[in-house]
Parts: structure tokens; sequence; C-alpha cells
């Protein structure tokens, strides 16, 4: 595409593209990228999970209204005597 228009072309953009879609062919585990690759598959997907687990059916927003609860079981008034 590069090179047909009236738009110069740059060295140092077209040497990063061309370094950018040959990253697969040089990549190797390490460390950094072994601890990249177990936050990011696994930690990061299994924090979200429980997360959501601990907040799933606790909130309730349907029909609420300003002054109400959203927690699906509200909380007991206390008693005064």
């Amino acid at each position: 595409m590069a090179g047909h228009g009236y738009t110069k072309t740059d060295p140092a953009v077209e040497r990063w593209n061309t370094m950018r879609e040959a990253v697969y062919k040089h990549f190797r585990f390490n460390s950094r990228t072994a601890r990249q690759s177990i936050l990011g598959m696994i930690v990061f997907p299994l924090s979200i999970f429980a997360l959501s687990y601990n907040q799933d059916m606790r909130w309730d927003w349907t029909g609420k209204r300003k002054s109400e609860s959203l927690a699906r079981v509200a909380a007991a008034p206390e008693e005064s005597d």
C-alpha cells in the first residue's frame, strides 16, 4: 500500500510495522512472559469469577426507588427500646 500516493513513507514507521508483524517468529517464554501469561490467563479471570460469584444474587435493581435498599435481603431494622 505504501509508496503509491502523495504520502511520504516514514522508514521508522515501516520498520516498526515490520517488527510488529513478525513478533511471533522471535517470541520465547522467559520468566517475564511466563508471569504475564499466568496473570493474564489464570489469575485475572479467577479474580473476576470470584468477585462475580461473591456478588451474584446479592443486588436487585428492578423497581427500586431512591430510599429503598438494593440488597435482595435487606438488613433487619434495629429495634430500639
